[in-house]
């Protein structure tokens, strides 16, 4: 036998054994892939977090932001978590953010996916509280909880307590949290503190949190204190509409008269040979 069959021989050979090997990796990793699973809803990027997708193109998986947190909040995706493995996460209701005063975990990322402008933990935005369910909330049925509102960081700023009549015992007083979203950080510390086993109140990221009004609604006490900042008028003037009255017709003056119940040409008449219609 030549040496060009066994070396045809053994070319076969080892294109066969690398294309096996191939369709091996290939159903592993698309096994690994059908396994991962995203981070849950609830989890809160750090502050100063670029927005999701731009966080993930930035962050290098390098850690040094979970080192750097005083707390030991912030803490690392798994291997299984698709692309957000390696990423720092924190979640609310097991250890919110401590709202350090000079944020450390910023300044430690080499990447600028935590950005280095953020100069006030009070300008963060890692997230935004929502009241999730009315019917357990205890200040919703009338027992003073306010758990929520007294831990908040910007206590009277981010929650506040909008004080309502009890309808059902008729003499006393709802004090309902109300999240104000230009203000909430995130920061998730109304969550940990619900006293309740399940929390009634939850912090989740914004983009899951808040919806969004339409581009072309205008709202008019909006544009009246706008007009009113620019030392306008909402309309300076009476708008002047075209008349589409018929040509030589007073646009005032009306085709018909109208026909009035009870009137003297009107369309019903008491009827006098009635019984009791007088």
């Amino acid at each position: 036998m030549s040496d060009s069959t066994l070396s045809r021989r053994a070319l076969l050979r080892n294109t066969t054994r690398g294309a096996a090997g191939c369709a091996v990796f290939g159903l592993m990793l698309g096994q690994h892939v059908g396994n991962a699973k995203a981070l849950p809803p609830q989890a809160l990027r750090p502050p100063g977090a670029l927005s999701e997708d731009d966080f993930l193109a930035a962050c290098v998986r390098c850690g040094l932001c979970v080192r750097a947190c005083p707390y030991d909040i912030l803490k690392l995706a798994g291997p299984d978590e698709g692309t957000s493995a390696g990423t720092p996460f924190f979640e609310a209701r097991t250890g919110p953010c401590e709202m350090c005063d000079d944020i450390p975990c910023v300044p430690a990322c080499p990447t600028g996916a935590l950005d280095r402008n953020l100069d006030n933990i009070d300008d963060s935005d890692m997230g935004l509280a929502v009241l999730s369910d009315h019917e357990t909330c205890l200040n919703f049925l009338g027992l003073r909880c306010d758990v929520c509102y007294r831990v908040c960081p910007l206590i009277d700023e981010a929650i506040s307590l909008d004080i309502r009549r009890n309808l059902r015992s008729g003499h006393h007083a709802l004090f309902i949290p109300v999240v104000h979203s230009d203000k909430c950080t995130g920061c998730g510390k109304c969550e940990q503190a619900c006293v309740l086993p399940e929390a009634a109140i939850k912090v989740m990221p914004r983009r899951l949190a808040k919806g969004a009004s339409a581009g072309h609604y205008r709202l008019g006490w909006e544009e009246k204190r706008k007009a009113e900042e620019r030392g306008e008028k909402v309309i300076p003037d009476l708008l002047q509409l075209p008349s589409r009255a018929p040509e030589g017709m007073d646009p005032v003056e009306l085709p018909f008269k109208p026909a009035t119940p009870f009137g003297s040409q009107g369309l019903f008449k008491p009827d006098g040979s009635l019984k009791g219609g007088g």
